[in-house]
């Protein structure tokens, strides 16, 4: 091969590769765009958030799909404390691919003392979850 020839076969490889990474524009939400560095699934993520906004966080792992509030007391009751753990525990965007696991302590004689939970209880906060993350999914379905 002559030099010619290379500097042509070189030439015509750069330019196929240089072509290769131009990326497709596209519609996408944040929502969405967040979903390629999770581990777990973006709507959930952000319905989880969303859902217990009121309480502060204790653990937010992402990666994990865990988030854990601190304890919280109601201002109307404060001899009752109430902790979530919420497990996201798929990439899609299914009905069991969201947990929460609900802790209760009540005051008694000055110390806090474990409480029975309503059963119901995680079962609704799932379903508000779940909720939520269809509405999130539809909205940025209708901005495409």
């Amino acid at each position: 091969m002559n030099k010619k020839s290379i500097a042509i076969l070189f030439f015509s490889v750069f330019i196929f590769l240089s072509n290769c990474s131009k990326k497709i524009d596209a519609e996408i939400s944040d929502i969405e765009k967040s979903q390629v560095s999770m581990a777990v699934n973006a709507f959930l993520w952000r319905a989880s958030l969303d859902t217990v906004f009121f309480i502060p966080l204790d653990i937010v792992d992402p990666i994990g799909g865990v988030i854990t509030t601190q304890w919280y007391e109601d201002t109307n009751n404060s001899n009752e404390r109430i902790k979530l753990t919420i497990y996201i525990k798929d990439r899609r965007l299914r009905a069991d691919g969201v947990s929460v696991n609900i802790f209760r302590e009540v005051m008694l004689a000055d110390r806090w003392v474990k409480a029975d939970i309503n059963p119901d209880t995680a079962n609704l906060i799932e379903a508000s979850i779940l909720t939520k993350a269809r509405e999130l999914r539809i909205g940025t379905q209708g901005s495409s």
